[in-house]
């Protein structure tokens, strides 16, 4: 399972926000790139970058921080925040971005969702951002009445790549993660899930190890790597590919 550390990007810095709220956000560091570049030095092989500019503003804002971490790094990054139009998706995968991550549009534009996995097979995830199993959206601002596990099962027939479902009452909690509502999501499609949002500690991820065969093939981690309630070396060497599990029975023969 790929543990990916989040960086959420706020008036260029980067910041972790409690429950969604803007009002409760943390600066972590006033440059992202030295963040990115120390996951990488950990060992990360993916990062996910969250325009929260963006996502309040409908466009992207952070566009230049972006630009910087991608020209740091030589790992894969995907992004959401803010991305509702063709153009705004377009200008971020010819940065480098490798995978866009929609969330509002998903609700308001299904359609558009179509069209840009068309234009952009492989690229396109969908960000599924629940409160009490209803959709959230607008910088989470605003919930819908859009069912999570209906919207998944809509967007995996669209074309998405892969959805990743985060439970806002969890993010920037350290309270765990919501396993129901992951099982559920799942097996209600055939695509991959990411897990986002409450992951605490080492026994947090490997409690999602359960899912795995479900199709939860990754895990965001957001505030617990910046306390340090969680080290991401550590958190590889425990769930990710090359995890004491997954050495061939005969490795010591």
């Amino acid at each position: 399972m790929e543990v990916i550390p989040a960086i959420d990007i706020l008036d260029g810095k980067c910041v972790r926000l409690y429950q969604g709220d803007y009002q409760q956000s943390q600066v972590f560091n006033d440059n992202p790139a030295i963040v990115a570049r120390e996951w990488v030095n950990q060992g990360a092989t993916r990062l996910h970058l969250v325009d929260l500019d963006g996502a309040k503003e409908g466009k992207s804002v952070n566009l230049s921080t972006i630009e910087t971490i991608l020209n740091d790094i030589a790992i894969p990054v995907q992004v959401g925040g803010g991305l509702r139009d063709l153009e705004t998706v377009s200008n971020l995968l010819k940065i480098g971005v490798e995978k866009a991550i929609l969330g509002t549009v998903a609700v308001e534009k299904p359609e558009l969702v179509s069209e840009l996995c068309q234009s952009f097979p492989g690229q396109i995830i969908v960000g599924i951002d629940a409160r009490d199993g209803k959709v959230a959206t607008r910088g989470w601002l605003e919930t819908s009445e859009v069912e999570a596990i209906a919207l998944g099962q809509d967007m995996a027939k669209r074309g998405a790549s892969t959805i990743i479902y985060t439970d806002i009452h969890r993010d920037g909690t350290l309270s765990g993660p919501n396993l129901a509502a992951l099982r559920e999501l799942a097996e209600s499609v055939e695509i991959p899930v990411i897990a986002s949002g409450g992951i605490s500690s080492l026994t947090d991820l490997l409690s999602l190890l359960s899912l795995e065969p479900l199709g939860v093939t990754g895990v965001i981690v957001g505030r617990a790597l910046y306390t340090g309630a969680v080290n991401l070396s550590e958190a590889i060497s425990a769930i990710g590919s090359g995890r004491w599990q997954d050495v061939p029975p005969n490795f010591f023969a």
